[in-house]
């Protein structure tokens, strides 16, 4: 993780700076384009290319479960965790159907579910089975943290070795809205019934019993705000972690990151609080309806790309802002300038 955090250099402000000046070369009202060319700048900024590519994505959902479920925090069993990984492997998933619309390259890690999954296809790094319910006791050690976020950065340097050209990372596990709620409330110290939303559907007297079990793991765990990792390990997931881990992978080899919804924008707040630099290399794909992501969005001072009512994870929202980026990209590519096509441009 260390070696990870030292590789992550500031994007490339010049690189930016050039592809803007291009951009208002081409066949088009300068900035008439909006949010399609300052994502163009921004990738060229991240990649260090004047023409960067983003296909193929790479799409690596984490699965891991919690021991918090147990406070019957969330609409589903803790069993559906494993069944949904079966769903995945299966293809039956809704990322499964988007990873397939844009071509992506989809890998399924278990990092922590409660149950053994035998799978030719699944990529197993189960770091224990499930945290500890964080009401009594830490979630996990700093150490398992810590390997957590190392699986991450393993999982998505290999995958860009292997083609990926962006990564989108996703996550399956019941009771991880609780973890992120929690980690939330450490890391901005908003009041926790502002940060708590319905998660996968629950009542809203099932909402008010989850914002008071959070109130009292976070008074008896009591993590030190100024040490991610300690807020990580006494209220995270192992999914969050690997996420983490994920984001400051593809950091660490100038490839784009498009993050998904509430779970992967608190990972990836996780990952900026680890190394600051990471930030810019964040492209956040949605607005979440979970209550607490505009506020994590406000505090990673970035805008989503889409507002689609989305609340499902898995990276769904990640996948479809993906051809956005892919439309952006090819404008740079493909798109003619002024003097190629013989366009007169606009009088100064």
């Amino acid at each position: 993780m260390k070696k990870t955090i030292e590789a992550i250099a500031p994007v490339d402000k010049g690189i930016g700076n050039d592809v803007q000046a291009y951009l208002n070369t081409l066949t088009k009202p300068k900035g008439s384009l909006g949010r399609l060319e300052s994502l163009a700048v921004q990738l060229g900024e991240i990649t260090s290319h004047h023409f960067p590519v983003v296909s193929p994505p790479g799409i690596i959902v984490f699965a891991a479960d919690h021991g918090i479920a147990d406070e019957g925090v969330s609409a589903y069993p803790k069993e559906v965790t494993s069944q949904m990984v079966h769903n995945f492997l299966q293809g039956g998933a809704a990322i499964n159907v988007l990873a397939e619309q844009i071509g992506a390259m989809l890998q399924i890690v278990d990092v922590g579910v409660c149950s053994p999954i035998d799978n030719g296809n699944l990529i197993t790094k189960k770091i224990r089975y499930g945290t500890a319910n964080f009401l009594y006791e830490d979630a996990m050690s700093k150490k398992e943290a810590v390997v957590a976020i190392e699986v991450g950065i393993e999982v998505a340097t290999k995958l860009i070795q292997d083609g990926a050209k962006c990564i989108l990372p996703g996550e399956m596990g019941i009771g991880n809205t609780t973890s992120s709620s929690a980690i939330l409330a450490v890391l901005s110290q908003e009041d926790i019934s502002t940060i708590v939303g319905s998660g996968t559907g629950i009542s809203e007297e099932q909402r008010k019993h989850k914002v008071e079990i959070i109130q009292r793991a976070i008074k008896t765990r009591n993590p030190d705000q100024e040490d991610v990792l300690d807020i990580l390990a006494k209220v995270g997931g192992l999914e969050i972690a690997g996420m983490t881990g994920a984001i400051l992978g593809a950091a660490s080899k100038k490839t784009p990151i498009i993050i998904d919804g509430f779970i992967s924008t608190i990972a990836a707040l996780v990952a900026v609080k680890l190394c600051k630099d990471v930030k810019d290399y964040l492209i956040i794909g949605h607005q979440s309806e979970e209550r607490g992501h505009q506020i994590a969005v406000k505090m990673l001072e970035c805008k989503p790309v889409l507002d689609l009512q989305l609340r499902l994870g898995e990276g769904t929202g990640a996948a479809l802002a993906f051809p956005l980026l892919d439309a952006s990209v090819k404008i740079l590519q493909n798109m003619a300038t002024f003097s190629s096509a013989g366009v007169t441009e606009k009088e100064k």
